[in-house]
């Protein structure tokens, strides 16, 4: 019977991690057991010997070459896929956007819906006294790009309670960990997991679920194996073996306006109110999209502060300058929608 030639997988995988100088270190250790051990060396002639190695050479170096094949094909189409992702959600923001664009009027209200609106309206203008107070229209700063940087103190003290002790985004807007590092956009997550010794793609262990992730290897313990921050597309997300040494994957998020403040629950959190794009990343958008991609960061930090979206602030600055414009008019029964 063939023997399975994954059986000691285990066993070597356990030796090759202590084996910090690579191949040629683990090599060593091997032929140093076949001279101390066997009589590799002395059973039989130096020429059988050296035959031997290299016919074992050969009959994996085709397999060898047939799995790097594999990952770059794998990689290839890994990429074509989140390209073709990432157009299909540009063109789902164009579209919304102008949907939004186009949705806006002017309505009637009752007398009861119109108090009540003009209730919401005077907290709304409280809150935003409080943001003139500081460096003026938060909008701007965002889409222009040529405002001065904030300084730590001004983040410090805008800090909420709950913020405190959270770790700052990486420069990928994720968190570097011991083990790993993951980025994200509002679409996608990427993940990198380095690993210390070469290994092949059956050695790999993951599994997805739609809250739950596992990354390992086999007969090891797991390096992930907890519960997402959120929701992943299960079918939509992918993974590739990056230099038989990084374990590179892909999550595709449900909920596409949201920042994870923590890939898994095992995680430390990030304090997503410091999410950035990355300005590199944005240069290579065209200007419209760019506007999109930044008004939609602005939007989210606004939620997450309890204050106005950029598209009602719009509309609350609209329904001021035309009431200022016409004093004549009784306005109680008017809103923007």
């Amino acid at each position: 019977m063939a023997r399975d030639p994954e059986q000691f997988d285990g066993i070597l995988m356990a030796m090759a991690q202590q084996h910090e100088g690579g191949v040629q270190e683990l090599l060593e250790t091997i032929f140093s057991f076949l001279a101390r051990k066997t009589d590799f060396y002395t059973g039989a002639s130096v020429a059988t010997a050296r035959k031997m190695v290299l016919d074992k050479f050969e009959k994996f170096k085709g397999d060898a070459e047939e799995a790097e094949k594999k990952k770059k094909k794998d990689l290839e189409e890994a990429e074509k896929k989140r390209k073709a992702r990432a157009e299909k959600e540009r063109q789902q923001l164009e579209k919304e956007a102008q949907q939004r664009a186009e949705g806006s009027s002017i309505q009637e209200l009752t007398e009861e819906e119109a108090e009540k609106l003009q209730k919401e309206l005077d907290a709304k203008a409280a809150g935003n006294k409080r943001e003139e107070k500081g460096d003026g229209d938060g909008l701007s700063k965002v889409v222009d790009g040529d405002s001065a940087p904030r300084t730590k103190d001004e983040d410090d003290e805008e800090e909420d309670e709950k913020d405190k002790g959270k770790l700052k985004p990486n420069a990928g807007n994720g968190c570097d960990l011991p083990n790993y590092r993951w980025t994200q956009t509002l679409q996608e997550i990427e993940l990198r997991v380095p690993i210390k010794f070469p290994i092949k793609s059956g050695d790999v262990v993951i599994q997805f679920k739609k809250r739950h992730l596992k990354v390992g290897l086999k007969n090891q313990p797991p390096i992930i194996d907890a519960e997402t921050y959120n929701e992943v597309k299960v079918e939509e997300s992918t993974w590739v073996l990056e230099d038989r040494k990084v374990i590179f994957i892909t999550l595709e998020k449900v909920n596409k306006m949201e920042w994870w403040t923590r890939l898994v629950s095992t995680d430390p959190e990030i304090n997503t109110k410091k999410v950035n794009p990355e300005p590199s990343k944005l240069s290579d958008l065209d200007g419209e999209t760019r506007s999109m991609v930044e008004k939609m960061m602005y939007d989210q930090r606004q939620k997450e502060m309890g204050l106005p979206t950029s598209e009602e602030q719009k509309k609350q600055d609209m329904l001021q300058q035309f009431m200022k414009s016409h004093p004549e008019m009784d306005f109680s029964k008017c809103k923007f929608s």
